[in-house]
């Protein structure tokens, strides 16, 4: 919500959740590949129990080495406490990483966070990220990375969290209880799904 005051001053606050809304549409199937799909969306029964998806462009971050880093199960840290809400903070790894030659997140990377919390399921957004060479106000160290994301945390996060870039999953429901689905003349399946993220 957005006020404007007779001076000219913005008043601007957030009164909803956040959440992630992902439509996926397949190509053409085989009656074998369409119902390994619908006979799993038609056991979730609609929205009642909810399910994970890893979104293919956003299975692997951006960056070739910090691609590499992350696939191979290495995960930067929460250095400190963060509260709820909060929309940067900064992750590092005590040892054997170095931002110029594992590579940083980029903006447009998605991921998720695994910690004492294990309630916390929400997917976040990389909107940016400082490094010791790139960065405002306070320097981060050459095993830091200052992250900057989108939305704010939806729980408070413990320092040592681990923060998850490769194959990040979103826990999503089917925002229809009906599901239909096409066949073509080459006796091929159509189908899509509208899924919104829940926590």
């Amino acid at each position: 919500l957005q006020d404007m005051t007779n001076s000219g001053r913005v008043l601007a606050r957030a009164f909803v959740a956040h959440k992630w809304k992902i439509a996926i549409s397949y190509n053409p199937m085989t009656q074998t590949d369409f119902m390994r799909i619908y006979s799993f969306i038609t056991n979730r029964r609609g929205g009642l129990n909810p399910f994970f998806v890893s979104l293919p462009q956003s299975r692997t971050p951006q960056n070739a080495n910090f691609a590499t880093f992350s696939a191979a199960n290495n995960k930067l840290e929460a250095a400190a406490i963060a509260l709820a809400g909060a929309t940067s903070l900064t992750i590092q790894k005590s040892s054997g990483y170095n931002y110029s030659s594992n590579g940083v997140p980029s903006p447009g990377d998605l991921f998720t966070i695994s910690g004492a919390n294990s309630n916390h399921k929400k997917a976040y957004m990389v909107t940016r990220a400082e490094t010791y060479d790139d960065y405002l106000g306070t320097r981060p160290s050459t095993n830091q990375v200052r992250l900057h994301f989108t939305p704010g945390l939806s729980k408070t996060l413990s320092a040592g969290d681990d923060f998850v870039f490769h194959n990040p999953l979103i826990q999503v429901i089917s925002t229809s209880n009906i599901h239909q689905y096409s066949l073509n003349t080459d006796n091929l399946y159509s189908y899509s799904l509208n899924l919104e993220e829940v926590q």
